[in-house]
């Protein structure tokens, strides 16, 4: 299941990403917002990463104006690894290297053609599952349980 989420500035796109990733076979669970009203990105960006980071769901989407904030926000739960990609190959990159396990997207950065090959690349591509990699993913979780 895919966790996604939005801000007002990112739910055209948030709601474009989630009827792509159904009619592709992917279960989606939608923590909002669920219209174009005004509402503060941390609500939506924190309550999709939580459920990836307790195995709700196995990954995140989540989608502002730029992606930055809700990135920020979602990146503040433990065990996330959140990466804004406005490319393909940063989306692949981060999924090879990083292992990241949520993407963020700026609705505002991207159109929905763009914005939806980044979302297939992220999904589409594994961990490498290298040492080096391991090793540096290892020290940021170490990090993580040292703040």
């Amino acid at each position: 299941m895919i966790a996604i989420g939005s801000d007002h500035g990112g739910f055209d796109l948030k709601e474009q990403v989630k009827q792509h990733l159904r009619d592709k076979g992917y279960e989606v669970k939608d923590f909002g917002c669920f219209d174009k009203s005004s509402v503060d990105y941390p609500d939506f960006g924190i309550a999709a990463a939580r459920a990836v980071a307790n195995g709700e769901c196995e990954k995140g989407i989540v989608v502002c104006t730029t992606g930055i904030g809700i990135s920020i926000a979602a990146n503040k739960v433990k065990g996330i690894r959140c990466a804004l990609c406005s490319d393909t190959l940063s989306a692949k990159m981060t999924r090879l290297h990083n292992d990241a396990n949520m993407l963020a997207l700026g609705g505002g950065m991207v159109g929905v053609n763009l914005g939806l090959d980044i979302v297939d690349t992220f999904l589409e591509t594994p961990f490498s599952g290298e040492e080096k990699h391991a090793r540096r993913i290892r020290k940021i979780a170490e990090a993580e349980e040292q703040e």
